[in-house]
């Protein structure tokens, strides 16, 4: 019934099934359990249902009777059941393409878990940028919302444990072209509660986030990302200044190596042109071959032309001889080629 299109129906639904929870006890498994067959069902076989944001509002939402959410009256230490349920359910259900329908509730739920016991945090934050969208600009966005959420309620112990799969991630987004992505990673540093465990393990996430701080203060295209990026890399200035300075210098000495191997790439690449001109000038049968290829093309269009069956055949099978002699010629100086560049990439 909570697949019903009518809203008036799954909201009536809502609340007589958050009423038999609090009150029936010996019922409480038994809707836990169909409430994951709903999800099951939704993430692994049929994308479409109406009344996945209801069922997850009855997760989390709280109850006079029961005096707590359903999530929140799980008692500690946590059952098995209840973390397979967060890594194998609710963490699959960002998965779905209609996330945006009911992203808030399933956030909510999640948040809910990490308060009740923050040691999940790791198995969370990884789920999370193992599904994290690679060309979906609106649901990067409701990710790094989430990620915002998850990171207020995150105790300052567990945030070095995940601190550089998730801020890698969250340079990619500083660095992404769509300045709604970037506007969203950069409004991570006016949380004064986040900037906190980035002070704190500044050591940590200033290396990871700095390249793309420093490329995109002068090479995105939105100035209001320009700002961002500036009052960021100014905090950080002012947290750990030497560190700041050794990141500075450290991107620099990276750019000059990258310019110097790409120098030595396309100098090895005009060598190999330029003997493979000496190879053409020294090598007159490729080019009186190409140019007998090519007149016998012609002489075979001038056949067809007329209509003369023996000269057609006669210039084919030249042709077919100029080809052979003419690939050999070719693969043998490609075969020069290649050793030539196998010598000068061991040098």
């Amino acid at each position: 019934m909570f697949d019903s299109e009518d809203p008036r129906e799954r909201d009536f639904l809502k609340t007589t099934l958050h009423r038999i929870y609090g009150k029936f006890l010996n019922l409480r498994a038994f809707i836990r359990r169909s409430i994951n067959n709903v999800f099951f069902h939704f993430v692994y076989e049929a994308e479409t249902h109406f009344g996945i944001a209801e069922l997850l509002e009855i997760l989390g939402r709280y109850i006079i009777s029961f005096n707590s959410s359903i999530i929140n009256g799980f008692a500690l230490p946590l059952k098995e059941e209840h973390k397979v349920f967060l890594v194998k359910v609710l963490l699959p259900l960002h998965k779905a393409k209609s996330l945006a329908l009911y992203h808030p509730q399933l956030a909510y739920c999640i948040v809910q878990f990490l308060e009740k016991d923050p040691s999940l945090t790791v198995d969370v934050v990884k789920g999370l940028l193992r599904l994290w969208p690679k060309v979906n600009s609106p649901k990067e966005v409701m990710f790094l919302n989430e990620a915002e959420e998850i990171l207020d309620i995150m105790e300052a112990t567990e945030f070095p444990k995940v601190a550089t799969p998730l801020f890698t991630q969250i340079a990619k987004c500083v660095g992404s072209p769509h300045f709604q992505v970037a506007e969203r990673a950069l409004f991570l540093w006016s949380n004064d509660y986040i900037v906190n465990l980035m002070s704190d393990n500044v050591n940590i996430v200033l290396p990871i986030v700095f390249p793309a701080l420093y490329k995109n203060s002068k090479s995105h295209w939105n100035r209001t990302i320009h700002g961002l990026i500036y009052n960021a890399s100014k905090m950080f200035m002012e947290i750990s200044p030497k560190l700041f300075d050794e990141c500075t210098n450290r991107y620099k000495q990276s750019k000059q190596t990258e310019k110097k191997r790409q120098k030595e790439n396309e100098d090895i690449w005009l060598k190999l042109e330029a003997i493979a001109d000496q190879n053409a000038v020294k090598n007159p049968t490729l080019a009186s071959m190409t140019k007998q290829s090519s007149l016998k093309r012609g002489q075979k269009t001038n056949s067809d032309v007329n209509n003369d069956s023996i000269s057609d055949q006669d210039s084919a099978s030249d042709i077919d001889e100029g080809d052979d002699v003419l690939t050999k010629d070719i693969s043998r100086s490609n075969f020069n080629v290649i050793i030539l560049y196998i010598i000068l990439a061991k040098d």
